[in-house]
């Protein structure tokens, strides 16, 4: 089972990429409590490291997200917004919109429309 976990996050860790000063963090189809640690540590490493100055959250895959999900934009932003950049979410469907709106994430994050 370790190794399955190991190989998921392997792939997954394309998913993060610097493009001039931003985080883009593509996110999977399930955000949930299984991915979340290790979404929040890796996008941590690359905003510490790689010095960026915003984050991007991109949820086009993506079908689902529980309160993890708003953990891990929440974090990210409290992080960033230390160092006074922003947090994006774009390709956000209908049902991430309102989670983000919901938990009050719309209030301190841009979300970008298509």
């Amino acid at each position: 089972m370790g190794r399955e976990a190991s190989v998921e996050e392997k792939s997954f860790s394309e998913n993060f990429q610097v493009i001039d000063n931003c985080l883009m963090v593509r996110l999977p189809e399930e955000v949930d409590h299984h991915r979340s640690a290790y979404i929040s540590h890796k996008a941590d490493w690359y905003i510490l490291k790689k010095n960026v100055s915003h984050v991007v959250f991109d949820f086009e895959d993506t079908r689902f997200m529980d309160s993890s999900g708003v953990g891990i934009i929440m974090g990210r932003y409290k992080k960033i917004s230390c160092f006074g950049g922003k947090v994006f979410a774009i390709h956000a469907d209908r049902q991430v919109r309102r989670i983000l709106c919901i938990s009050g994430l719309d209030k301190i994050v841009e979300v970008m429309d298509d």
